[in-house]
Protein backbone atom coordinates (compact mmCIF):
# COMPACT_ATOMS: atom_id res chain seq x y z
CA UNK A 1 0.00 0.00 0.00
CA UNK A 2 1.22 3.67 -1.12
CA UNK A 3 1.44 6.48 0.82
CA UNK A 4 0.90 9.81 -0.76
CA UNK A 5 1.23 12.91 0.96
CA UNK A 6 0.12 16.38 0.18
CA UNK A 7 1.75 19.95 0.23
CA UNK A 8 -0.06 22.87 -1.97
CA UNK A 9 -1.10 26.62 -1.29
CA UNK A 10 -4.21 27.40 0.62
CA UNK A 11 -7.03 30.41 -0.02
CA UNK A 12 -7.29 28.91 -3.90
CA UNK A 13 -10.10 30.48 -6.06
CA UNK A 14 -13.25 28.14 -6.63
CA UNK A 15 -12.46 27.90 -10.41
CA UNK A 16 -8.64 27.11 -9.61
CA UNK A 17 -10.07 24.45 -6.13
CA UNK A 18 -12.33 22.91 -9.09
CA UNK A 19 -9.35 22.37 -11.38
CA UNK A 20 -7.28 21.00 -8.68
CA UNK A 21 -9.56 18.41 -7.10
CA UNK A 22 -9.37 17.12 -10.93
CA UNK A 23 -5.89 16.53 -11.18
CA UNK A 24 -6.04 14.85 -7.58
CA UNK A 25 -8.19 13.06 -8.63
CA UNK A 26 -7.14 11.75 -11.61
CA UNK A 27 -3.56 11.05 -9.95
CA UNK A 28 -5.15 9.39 -7.32
CA UNK A 29 -7.38 6.99 -9.11
CA UNK A 30 -5.23 4.30 -10.11
CA UNK A 31 -4.61 4.03 -6.41
CA UNK A 32 -8.38 3.58 -5.78
CA UNK A 33 -8.48 1.96 -1.77
CA UNK A 34 -5.00 0.99 -2.06
CA UNK A 35 -3.45 4.37 -0.58
CA UNK A 36 -3.30 6.14 2.56
CA UNK A 37 -3.21 9.67 2.31
CA UNK A 38 -1.78 12.08 4.53
CA UNK A 39 -2.50 15.89 5.11
CA UNK A 40 -2.50 18.56 7.51
CA UNK A 41 -5.82 19.27 6.69
CA UNK A 42 -5.45 23.12 5.63
CA UNK A 43 -7.90 25.01 3.40
CA UNK A 44 -7.14 24.70 -0.23
CA UNK A 45 -4.97 21.56 -1.27
CA UNK A 46 -4.69 19.84 1.99
CA UNK A 47 -8.45 19.41 2.27
CA UNK A 48 -8.91 19.11 -2.13
CA UNK A 49 -6.73 15.76 -1.33
CA UNK A 50 -7.89 14.74 1.84
CA UNK A 51 -11.47 14.14 0.49
CA UNK A 52 -10.16 13.03 -2.85
CA UNK A 53 -8.58 10.36 -0.70
CA UNK A 54 -11.79 9.44 1.14
CA UNK A 55 -13.85 9.59 -1.85
CA UNK A 56 -11.25 7.00 -2.74
CA UNK A 57 -12.57 4.67 -0.17
CA UNK A 58 -8.69 4.69 0.63
CA UNK A 59 -7.32 5.54 4.28
CA UNK A 60 -6.54 9.16 5.66
CA UNK A 61 -4.03 10.51 8.44
CA UNK A 62 -3.89 13.60 9.52
CA UNK A 63 -0.67 15.78 11.03
CA UNK A 64 -1.60 18.70 12.80
CA UNK A 65 1.41 21.11 13.14
CA UNK A 66 0.18 22.79 16.81
CA UNK A 67 -2.34 22.68 19.72
CA UNK A 68 -3.27 26.13 18.17
CA UNK A 69 -3.68 24.76 14.46
CA UNK A 70 -7.81 24.89 13.98
CA UNK A 71 -7.82 28.22 15.62
CA UNK A 72 -5.80 30.01 13.08
CA UNK A 73 -7.44 28.40 9.88
CA UNK A 74 -10.14 30.66 8.50
CA UNK A 75 -13.29 30.39 10.71
CA UNK A 76 -14.89 28.89 7.76
CA UNK A 77 -12.92 26.38 7.04
CA UNK A 78 -13.33 24.77 10.18
CA UNK A 79 -16.55 22.75 9.96
CA UNK A 80 -14.70 21.01 7.01
CA UNK A 81 -11.32 20.12 9.31
CA UNK A 82 -13.52 19.06 11.77
CA UNK A 83 -15.47 16.08 9.66
CA UNK A 84 -12.09 15.64 7.59
CA UNK A 85 -10.07 15.55 11.38
CA UNK A 86 -13.23 13.08 12.81
CA UNK A 87 -12.66 10.76 9.79
CA UNK A 88 -8.59 10.31 9.98
CA UNK A 89 -7.56 6.76 10.81
CA UNK A 90 -4.59 8.39 12.49
CA UNK A 91 -3.84 11.55 13.99
CA UNK A 92 0.05 12.89 14.66
CA UNK A 93 -0.26 16.26 17.11
CA UNK A 94 2.99 18.02 17.05
CA UNK A 95 4.12 19.40 20.28
CA UNK A 96 4.00 23.04 19.21
CA UNK A 97 1.78 25.51 20.86
CA UNK A 98 1.57 28.01 18.29
CA UNK A 99 0.74 27.58 14.49
CA UNK A 100 3.70 29.10 13.48
CA UNK A 101 6.04 28.95 10.49
CA UNK A 102 8.51 26.73 12.14
CA UNK A 103 5.61 24.71 12.77
CA UNK A 104 4.02 23.83 9.84
CA UNK A 105 8.14 23.27 8.49
CA UNK A 106 8.35 20.52 10.38
CA UNK A 107 4.57 19.47 9.93
CA UNK A 108 5.91 19.38 6.43
CA UNK A 109 8.84 17.30 7.26
CA UNK A 110 7.27 14.70 8.99
CA UNK A 111 4.63 14.32 6.45
CA UNK A 112 7.60 13.73 3.86
CA UNK A 113 9.18 11.51 5.82
CA UNK A 114 5.95 9.53 6.29
CA UNK A 115 4.75 9.27 2.82
CA UNK A 116 6.26 7.22 -0.54
CA UNK A 117 5.27 10.07 -2.17
CA UNK A 118 4.44 13.82 -2.46
CA UNK A 119 1.92 15.61 -4.44
CA UNK A 120 2.81 19.29 -4.31
CA UNK A 121 -0.50 21.53 -5.47
CA UNK A 122 2.24 24.22 -6.13
CA UNK A 123 2.48 27.06 -8.84
CA UNK A 124 6.49 26.17 -8.99
CA UNK A 125 6.88 29.87 -7.69
CA UNK A 126 9.25 30.08 -4.14
CA UNK A 127 7.00 30.12 -0.51
CA UNK A 128 5.47 33.27 0.43
CA UNK A 129 7.06 32.80 3.85
CA UNK A 130 9.29 29.81 6.11
CA UNK A 131 7.41 26.53 5.43
CA UNK A 132 5.23 26.81 2.38
CA UNK A 133 4.76 24.50 -0.12
CA UNK A 134 8.19 25.76 -2.30
CA UNK A 135 10.07 24.58 1.10
CA UNK A 136 8.60 21.37 1.88
CA UNK A 137 9.08 20.13 -1.82
CA UNK A 138 12.92 21.02 -1.39
CA UNK A 139 13.08 19.01 1.71
CA UNK A 140 11.26 15.98 -0.17
CA UNK A 141 13.61 16.36 -2.95
CA UNK A 142 16.31 16.67 -0.71
CA UNK A 143 15.75 13.23 0.35
CA UNK A 144 15.02 11.73 -2.60
CA UNK A 145 11.16 11.39 -2.22
CA UNK A 146 9.21 11.59 -5.78
CA UNK A 147 7.31 14.10 -6.26
CA UNK A 148 4.41 15.42 -8.51
CA UNK A 149 3.63 18.63 -8.94
CA UNK A 150 0.09 19.91 -9.88
CA UNK A 151 -1.38 22.95 -11.31
CA UNK A 152 -4.10 23.83 -13.70
CA UNK A 153 -1.95 24.82 -16.86
CA UNK A 154 -2.42 29.14 -17.53
CA UNK A 155 -3.66 29.48 -13.46
CA UNK A 156 -1.92 32.01 -11.08
CA UNK A 157 -2.93 32.19 -7.37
Amino acid sequence: MIRIGVTGHRALTPQVSDDVTHLITTHLAPHGPHMTGVSCLADGADTLFAQAVLAAGARLEAIIPARGYREALPPEHHPVYDRLLARAARVRELPHTESTSRAHMAAGRLLVEHCDHLVAVWDGKPARGPGGTADVVAYARALSRPVTVLWPEGTSR
